[in-house]
């Protein structure tokens, strides 16, 4: 009967459908994710977790060298040979080697700026052995001299660094002008550097007092 059967329009106009659905089944079809996908760096920084921020001080390096020593244990001489390269790179000035507070440009100039000066800051340390000394001498005249005497080159110090800090700020800010410097901040790492023993400072000086500074 006539009704049952399908008309041939129907099944040509049927026919462009199911050609289309073969030909998407045929292809090697991946439906998307949604999101992209992560890259392998990205993949193995998230494993491994977020990143420490750098040491600021050297008590948390040392807590954060003893730290990766249990993480990580190495034989005795590996240590001190990677400990005395470390320290060789700090006293060379190597600014990967640094602590953040003595990286950059600005700290080097600022170095070298205090390291080319004479500074009575300079005799700051052997003074306070001076005091304590005195204090061991049973006469209270030799104990009342001597303390007038580093009461009064304390306070000569202590206008020396403040005067002191205040040029060196001023040609930081002349040597960088693109640089945004603080200059409290300047003037107290240049007091600090001035009142420490020659051969104590670290990074290890590079001029000699006199030296002309290095452009």
């Amino acid at each position: 009967m006539r009704f049952l059967r399908r008309s041939t329009t129907d099944t040509a106009a049927e026919e462009p459908e199911a050609a289309e659905a073969v030909d998407v089944a045929g292809k090697a079809y991946t439906p998307s994710k949604g999101k992209a996908t992560p890259k392998r760096r990205e993949a193995e920084a998230k494993r491994r977790g977020p990143v420490a921020p750098p040491p600021t001080t050297m008590r948390e390096a040392m807590k954060r060298n003893k730290e990766l020593r249990k993480a990580n244990p190495q034989s005795k001489d590996e240590r001190r040979a990677a400990a005395k390269a470390r320290r060789e790179a700090m006293m060379r000035g190597d600014d990967k080697a640094l602590l953040p507070r003595d990286r950059g440009p600005v700290k080097a100039y600022v170095r070298d700026l205090v390291d080319s000066r004479r500074n009575l800051l300079g005799l700051f340390m052997p003074l306070a052995i001076v005091v304590f000394l005195a204090l061991l001498v049973p006469l209270p005249q030799v104990q009342s001299y001597i303390t007038l005497l580093c009461t009064a080159m304390l306070l000569v110090m202590a206008i020396e660094g403040f005067v002191n800090g205040r040029k060196i700020a001023k040609l930081v800010r002349e040597k960088f002008p693109k640089e945004t410097t603080n200059g409290r901040s300047i003037g107290w790492y240049a007091f600090v550097r001035a009142s420490q023993i020659r051969r104590l400072r670290m990074p290890k000086p590079r001029l000699k007092p006199g030296d002309p500074i290095p452009n």
